[in-house]
């Protein structure tokens, strides 16, 4: 469990494939403070910790991940947002992130507002996730806040040290990124019969 507030940026060191799966080198400031089977969100996605040391760590992912997630592009030098998984004792200052990405949305417009910046995602609206006005929503593992909501689309705002200390900073028109709805929307919209079995 995640709570979608980013600790650090790694950036990608080394990819390698092994049959239909992909381990991802990251170095980062966290990485030697991890272990071994840790959990640990990168761009929202809940990977497993296979190898560390005190410069970087490596996790994989499997076929399935890499085809629905923005890491099936991912690219040596690439900044990736870290979170390790929530303590029960902290605060929640996010949201309830899980770490299963949703799907899968594109960066469509980007303006800059005086000092803070306004991104605009599609998603394809036939998986039947949603968003609400002022509701919650992760994006490549950051907790945002919904504005302009509607069918397929969403915007939000983002203020000057979220865009300085994650990915956002590097992502633009015509960009891939993860997302991951609200998993109390989610139960709501299953409840309603809002949601089709994906």
């Amino acid at each position: 469990m995640f709570t979608g507030i980013i600790e650090t940026l790694g950036t990608v060191t080394s990819l390698r494939k092994e049959q239909e799966n992909l381990h991802i080198t990251v170095s980062s400031t966290i990485s030697k403070d991890l272990k071994i089977d840790q959990s640990v969100a990168h761009n929202g996605i809940c990977l497993t910790v296979v190898s560390q040391d005190a410069e970087s760590h490596t996790v994989t992912a499997i076929y399935e991940t890499l085809q629905k997630t923005n890491l099936g592009s991912i690219q040596e030098g690439s900044l990736v947002n870290l979170e390790r998984c929530m303590q029960m004792n902290g605060r929640l200052d996010g949201h309830i992130v899980q770490g299963h990405v949703d799907q899968t949305g594109i960066c469509i417009a980007l303006e800059e507002q005086e000092g803070s910046w306004f991104y605009t995602f599609s998603y394809d609206e036939d998986k039947g996730n949603v968003t609400v006005e002022k509701g919650s929503i992760c994006v490549n593992g950051i907790s945002l806040t919904v504005v302009n909501s509607k069918p397929g689309q969403f915007s939000v705002a983002i203020i000057p040290y979220t865009y300085e200390h994650t990915n956002l900073q590097s992502v633009k028109p015509g960009d891939m990124v993860n997302l991951e709805f609200d998993i109390i929307g989610k139960y709501v919209a299953r409840l309603m019969g809002n949601t089709k079995t994906v």
